[in-house]
């Protein structure tokens, strides 16, 4: 068993560093150097070209769309955009990528120096400064057999799927992140959410995490003080939810302060990520720059952007998500703890989209974070992946609205809907949905009522008006919760009092 320290401890004893190399697949159409199609999923190993395999005499070409998703990130996160860049080769065995290097960018970056404000859930504002921003390919996929969850400890086996191999990336890479302190896991899992909104916001990636759209290498040392010397860092590789960003961080400050005050050495090295038991385990030694002997790749002319074109680019950012969701709380007129539950349970763009379709903001925040998201965790689904649309939350709650149906019909509705039965008016009509507001449906419901408590009828005529709930209650259960509630006491009281 890996020795702990208690996480108290060891924030008072120790001070956390972190640093965070954040790799985000680009949504293009083809690969970054290839015509290869860039989908997810797919056959094993179909989706590739010669390129993709780098089988001999193929030679690759830049993916433009894919440099100018670079040029949006690194303008989004107030970098400057390199006027040249070139590409390297980053060399050590990759099972993954046949040409056994990657191609990457090493001393020039499509763009370096640049910053970004990530707001905690209290408020609190922490500026990341970002080192570089470069280009580069992904590899392809190992599956290993016979190891827990496809892990390779204790696989008998691999086999590699180059799907994936060519896959155009953004690297975003941190300067060392200081004066986190005890937040330290609370900063990175925030700084990638901050990332993936940006992404989303910019329409350069699906931004999907659980497909590995988004992933981090996670790097966390510890020293003794503020004024010490950095520490001998580990990264945790790729990491992909917020959770386990959290999570991964936490764990090595622990494992780190009990190593340290047991006099021990922290070891320079990558670790993997185990979400069962959200531990790391060694990988390998970690490797230094040089130690990767990049060279500039010869088959690849240098990128040089125009700045007219840069300029075009920065001028088409759309609104980046803080700005966007200031605005938004305040014409929404949401509270803070409303917008940050909204954010935290990735509905916002759900919500923008129901608001759109013409749904008032409250209600749409009511459905998409109640019904929807208990529907979403019954199932294990993500809230993306409800089979409901804006339009159809906008048009039930237009029914709500014009007082065709009650909050207990139109969660009926719901059920329909997200059962495959059609949009909210076809659900309605189908099962019968419609609320009863005709006087006549209404005063048969109310007569029965009054002839079957005749002593609640008493109390009313005493004085008691709140007993005609009673009555009310009595009729939506004739109606099968289909009366209009108002209607039907205005006409109890009616006949009561006459």
């Amino acid at each position: 068993m890996t020795k702990l320290a208690s996480y108290d401890d060891a924030v008072a004893n120790y001070d956390p560093v972190i640093g965070l190399e954040v790799h985000v697949e680009l949504g293009t159409q083809t690969k970054m150097f290839d015509a290869a199609p860039n989908e997810f999923g797919g056959e094993p190993n179909t989706l590739i070209t010669p390129v993709s395999l780098g089988l001999p005499g193929s030679l690759p070409v830049v993916n433009e769309k894919a440099v100018e998703y670079a040029i949006k990130i690194g303008l989004a996160l107030n970098c400057t955009i390199a006027k040249s860049c070139r590409f390297a080769r980053k060399n050590y065995f990759y099972p993954d990528l046949t040409k056994a290097f990657q191609t990457s960018q090493s001393d020039e970056p499509i763009a370096a120096d640049g910053w970004v404000d990530v707001e905690l859930d209290d408020g609190t504002v922490f500026r990341v400064e970002i080192e570089r921003a470069h280009m580069e390919e992904d590899a392809g996929k190992n599956t290993h057999i016979g190891g827990a969850e496809g892990r390779i400890q204790g696989a008998t086996y691999s086999l590699v799927d180059y799907n994936r191999a060519g896959v155009p990336l953004v690297e975003i890479v941190t300067r060392p992140l200081t004066g986190v302190g005890e937040r330290a896991p609370e900063v990175a899992a925030k700084y990638v959410q901050t990332l993936r909104d940006i992404f989303r916001a910019l329409d350069v990636s699906p931004a999907r995490m659980e497909r590995g759209n988004v992933r981090a290498d996670v790097n966390v040392s510890l020293r003794e003080s503020p004024d010490a010397p950095l520490g001998t860092r580990t990264e945790t590789k790729n990491v992909n939810s917020f959770r386990a960003i959290d999570r991964a961080v936490r764990y090595e400050i622990r494992r780190q302060a009990a190593r340290l005050q047991a006099g021990a050495a922290v070891v320079q090295e990558t670790r993997h990520w185990h979400a069962d038991s959200e531990t790391t385990s060694p990988g390998r030694e970690k490797s230094d720059a040089e130690d990767y002997r990049y060279f500039p790749e010869p088959d690849l002319v240098p990128v040089a952007p125009d700045p007219a074109w840069v300029a075009e680019i920065r001028a088409s950012l759309p609104e980046l998500p803080v700005e966007q969701r200031r605005r938004l709380r305040e014409e929404w007129q949401f509270s803070d703890m409303e917008m940050r539950d909204v954010v935290n349970a990735d509905a916002l763009d759900l919500i923008i989209e129901t608001v759109a379709a013409g749904c008032p903001p409250q209600a749409a925040r009511k459905w998409w974070m109640g019904e929807l998201a208990r529907h979403a965790k019954d199932h294990e689904q993500d809230l993306h992946d409800v089979a409901v649309r804006a339009s159809d939350i906008a048009e039930l709650q237009g029914l709500v609205d014009d007082g065709s149906l009650n909050d207990k019909l139109a969660r009926q509705a719901l059920a329909g809907v997200l059962a495959g039965e059609g949009s909210p008016a076809q659900v309605v009509a189908a099962r019968g949905l419609k609320i009863v507001s005709d006087d006549g449906a209404l005063e048969a419901a109310v007569d029965q009522a009054i002839a079957d408590n005749p002593d609640i009828v008493a109390k009313i005529q005493g004085g008691k008006v709140q007993a005609a709930g009673a009555l009310v209650g009595a009729v939506m259960k004739a109606t099968r919760g289909q009366a209009d509630a108002k209607r039907a006491r205005e006409i109890i009281m009616e006949k009561v009092s006459s």
